[in-house]
């Protein structure tokens, strides 16, 4: 039976926050996962250093550094720089999705965002991780801890 201990940790960043809360509503009702909420640059940068995420939902187009440099940044360094990231935007042309995959982003999702689309690749974004995590822990020797 899942503990609260085992609910998946969502980090949602949007600067509007019709569109935040919309999505935060989406990943509570149908994932069950713990969200937090992120309506600045410096506020996700700062999250993302003091927690670590089941993944990350990040719009582009935001106010100060921009979403390309907070998802540069989170790669770059610290405990969520492997966190699949899901980038949500309403910059949809090839560019920004190519430069969006030469930052790290797992994937693409255009906006207005679909409660049906969204809800399938983070199912399958965290199934995928959750696979990983155990393959990971059958390789890893139990030392009894």
């Amino acid at each position: 039976m899942a503990t609260a201990n085992d609910r998946r940790n969502v980090l949602i960043v949007d600067d509007h926050e019709p569109t935040r809360l919309l999505i935060g509503r989406i990943v509570t009702q149908e994932l069950g996962a713990r969200v937090t909420l992120a309506g600045t640059c410096d506020e996700a940068l700062h999250r993302a250093k003091a927690d670590t995420y089941d993944v990350i939902l990040l719009d582009l187009l935001m106010p100060g550094i921009g979403g390309y440099e907070v998802l540069r940044q989170i790669r770059a360094r610290g405990a969520n720089r492997t966190t699949p990231i899901l980038v949500l935007s309403v910059m949809s042309g090839r560019d920004s999705i190519a430069r969006c995959r030469e930052l790290g982003a797992s994937a693409f999702v255009a906006k207005p965002v679909d409660r049906e689309l969204i809800t399938t690749m983070l199912r399958s974004v965290l199934a995928q991780k959750g696979a990983a995590k155990q393959e990971g822990a059958a390789a890893s020797p139990d030392n009894g801890c």
